[in-house]
């Protein structure tokens, strides 16, 4: 008898190897995010230096347009991506549906390229999108048997907390009323992007650490974090009623605790595995960016006449944010691709080029000798910035349209 002749190859390969895991089109439409966003910055500031005026799309003006783009256009891709794969693992629940993960990542991809050019509607695609990958979670913690979860629900309300102010935006570019932009600004960052990043890193930093650090006891109380979560909301409320001045009383508990939870996990252990001390170093950029945050809210308290100037949202946006970013998304590529959960000697780097990149930044802005050097160092930021997503896009995105190296599915 005939052996069967070999299966016939799909109509669209490469669509269908992009689409067989959840965080594939995400993380490839995050990469890509990631370079186009700060060449555009680049790009803006140098037309604007120059005596132009700039490359903002209608509505905006260049500083408030990478304020979104960094806020709600780029953290997110990576955000979903992980979470479509990770939440149904937490929950012991089925896989999300492809239709539901390709729609958000896809829709959210057509709205964030759409923005550049016709804002209102990219940024109406890009809340439908998300709409749906918010709704896709929301069902499947619904569906799942009672059992702890609590990150999934608090990760879950923080992602809707960041799609309203996601829509307070597109509101302000509507009316120009200069109140939506201060709420929008201040819930991107602290009722969205630091408690999903706090959150997660509750759930996986110690998890991850106690799979490869001997004897290691893990310590992961849910007190402490909620206080962090609702220390965040009040400096949020704070910013956006312009009491800058007053968020110290809540930016020196969320220093401390995260000091602590940074101690206890066992940092100085992690060193041994890179791929854990990666994410180790990320987390102690929160520490450091509430302390710079306490220190400028005071010396306001005080009228001490100094301020950090953007050096505390540096320090948490490029320092946590993108450290922790570059970390867990190589680990999830790694994972899902068949590779070895190991970070090479490259990728170890790509991480100290992300801490170069938050000292070039936020140094200006503490030290006056620095002052004039400002405008370079913004510049040297922008360029190490896509050295590092080149190099990292570069090395792991041919891993989104290729088949896994061990064969199996997703």
């Amino acid at each position: 008898m005939a052996p069967p002749p070999p299966p016939r190859p799909a109509m669209f390969p490469t669509w269908s190897t992009l689409t067989a895991a959840p965080h594939r089109i995400p993380f490839l439409a995050g990469a890509g995010m990631a370079l186009a966003s700060v060449s555009w910055w680049l790009l803006d500031l140098t037309s604007r230096y120059a005596g132009g005026t700039g490359l903002a799309p209608d509505g905006f003006v260049g500083p408030v347009f990478h304020a979104w783009v960094m806020l709600y256009g780029l953290f997110p891709f990576f955000i979903f991506g992980f979470l479509f794969t990770a939440v149904p693992n937490w929950l012991n629940s089925g896989k999300i549906a492809r239709p539901a993960y390709t729609t958000t990542g896809v829709l959210m991809a057509l709205g964030v390229a759409l923005t550049f050019f016709l804002p209102t509607s990219g940024m109406v695609l890009h809340l439908i999108g998300w709409g749906v990958g918010l709704m896709t979670l929301l069902r499947t913690i619904v569906r799942t048997p009672p059992q702890d979860k609590r990150h999934s629900q608090l990760i879950c309300t923080a992602l809707g907390l960041g799609w309203v102010g996601n829509a307070l935006f597109l509101l302000w570019l509507w009316t120009d009323l200069a109140g939506l932009l201060a709420w929008a600004q201040a819930m991107g960052v602290w009722a969205f992007l630091v408690p999903v990043f706090l959150t997660v890193c509750h759930r996986m930093v110690p998890w991850f650490t106690s799979r490869v650090v001997p004897n290691y006891v893990l310590i992961r109380p849910y007190g402490p974090l909620l206080v962090m979560l609702v220390a965040s909301l009040l400096h949020g409320l704070l910013e956006a009623l312009a009491l800058a001045r007053f968020t110290w009383l809540v930016d020196l508990p969320l220093m401390g605790i995260a000091f602590w939870f940074a101690s206890r996990w066992g940092i100085a252990r992690s060193f041994g595995v890179r791929l854990l001390a990666m994410l180790h170093v990320g987390f102690v950029w929160s520490g450091l960016a509430f302390l710079l945050y306490a220190a400028d809210s005071l010396a306001r308290f005080v009228h001490l006449g100094w301020g950090a100037g953007l050096a505390p949202l540096h320090a948490l946006g490029i320092g946590f944010f993108t450290t922790m970013l570059v970390g867990m998304a190589s680990r999830v590529t790694l994972g899902h691709s068949g590779r070895p959960l190991e970070a090479d000697s490259a990728t170890w780097w790509l991480i100290w080029l992300v801490q170069a990149m938050a000292v070039v930044r936020i140094l200006p802005d503490l030290l006056p000798p620095l002052q004039a050097w400002s405008q370079p160092c913004i510049f040297l930021t922008g360029l190490l910035w896509l050295a590092t997503f080149g190099l990292w896009a570069w090395k792991y995105a041919p891993a989104y349209w290729r088949p896994r190296l061990d064969g199996k599915p997703g």
